[in-house]
């Protein structure tokens, strides 16, 4: 592997989730963000190798997304929550694996369902190669973590089985949507514990179950990952409606375009039951959302950016802070020092990426 792929993930982890030189201030700390990044060289080598295969197509389509990038969010977590304990080792290298090579395959079947044209900046997987082999790609990539997973014992093969039920039943409920009489924001954020929520909290659950960390701290990792993973999300529900989403490959309103629900979304349908202005801007995003002519797709722009000013966006904003800061209190019970502070700047961070 060359150095370009280490040294981006080293910009990532200072950068975007706050583990750089000037939050991690004291010898502790900063010697805690080399060993994560040395870590997280380690785990980009192994994503390389186990997402290898002997068949040409497969090998191909299964190295894609990878190749194309990403945060390696949780990867980051599963190496920083072990040092709640014994420290990385070659299990925790493998969980750190296993649960990105589990998101990786999820990305092949969100972007199919969704009819998603890009993805982290490149075309989608089903756009280059179709539905049935995007899927396929996605259930290979299943079934590599699995077998990473089983490696490792029947507790970790327990808790994966137990997160990728809930990462089809998140899919499942956003695809029918609320039921009769069910509130659809309270259903929306469901389907983002789900979907976005339990892999955060696996990855976080991981670090702390192979470095043999305390067993009362399982529970307060748990509800912090699922917390950060709901105000990611919710994150990225304000960055699809700003022009800045462009620098993923994405236009702004991408998932207002496709009929995906976010927040802001939701948020103004329900305004619109008592405010003329927001039903009106409803009916514009309604209208032109589907709509391929060049002046139906002008004035589609111009209704999103109307939406990220309104103050639905800024409740969204408001929304994704609530839950970062649930995530920080749940820390509450384990003793503070240098992982909390990186965890509890990781929830910061994860929020301030729209600013």
């Amino acid at each position: 592997m060359s150095a370009r792929p280490a040294t981006a993930r080293r910009a990532t982890l200072r950068g975007s989730f706050g583990l750089g030189e000037k939050l991690l201030a004291s010898s502790e700390e900063r010697a805690l963000a080399g060993a994560i990044e040395d870590a997280l060289e380690k785990v980009e080598v192994g994503l390389l190798e186990r997402v290898r295969f002997a068949d040409d197509i497969a090998d191909v389509t299964g190295r894609y997304l990878l190749e194309a990038g990403g945060k390696r969010v949780r990867p980051t977590l599963t190496l920083l929550t072990a040092h709640f304990g014994d420290g990385i080792d070659d299990a925790v290298i493998a969980a750190a694996e296993a649960v990105e090579i589990t998101h990786l395959a999820s990305l092949y079947h969100d972007d199919v369902m969704d009819e998603a044209e890009m993805r982290r900046g490149v075309p989608s997987a089903q756009s280059v190669w179709g539905n049935s082999v995007a899927i396929l790609a996605g259930d290979l990539l299943f079934a590599r973590a699995s077998r990473i997973i089983a490696s490792l014992g029947d507790r970790a093969l327990a808790e994966q089985a137990s997160t990728f039920e809930r990462l089809c039943l998140g899919q499942l409920h956003e695809t029918i949507g609320p039921r009769e009489g069910e509130d659809p924001i309270e259903h929306y954020l469901g389907v983002l514990a789900d979907k976005t929520g339990s892999l955060i909290a696996l990855a976080a659950l991981l670090g702390v179950t192979f470095s043999n960390a305390p067993e009362a701290y399982r529970e307060p990792v748990r509800v912090f990952g699922e917390s950060v993973g709901v105000a990611f999300q919710l994150i990225d529900d304000v960055i699809d409606l700003s022009s800045a989403s462009e620098q993923t490959g994405k236009l702004a309103g991408t998932d207002l375009r496709a009929g995906v629900p976010t927040l802001p979304m939701l948020y103004l349908e329900r305004r619109a039951e008592y405010d003329a202005d927001a039903a009106e801007l409803v009916a514009r995003i309604r209208r032109d959302a589907g709509s391929d002519s060049p002046e139906d797709a002008a004035d589609f722009a111009a209704a999103v950016a109307e939406l990220h000013e309104h103050q639905v966006t800024r409740d969204t904003l408001a929304e994704a802070h609530r839950w970062a800061g649930r995530a920080v209190e749940a820390l509450a019970p384990i003793p503070a020092g240098p992982v909390t502070t990186a965890l509890t700047r990781f929830a910061e961070a994860i929020v301030e990426r729209s600013n």
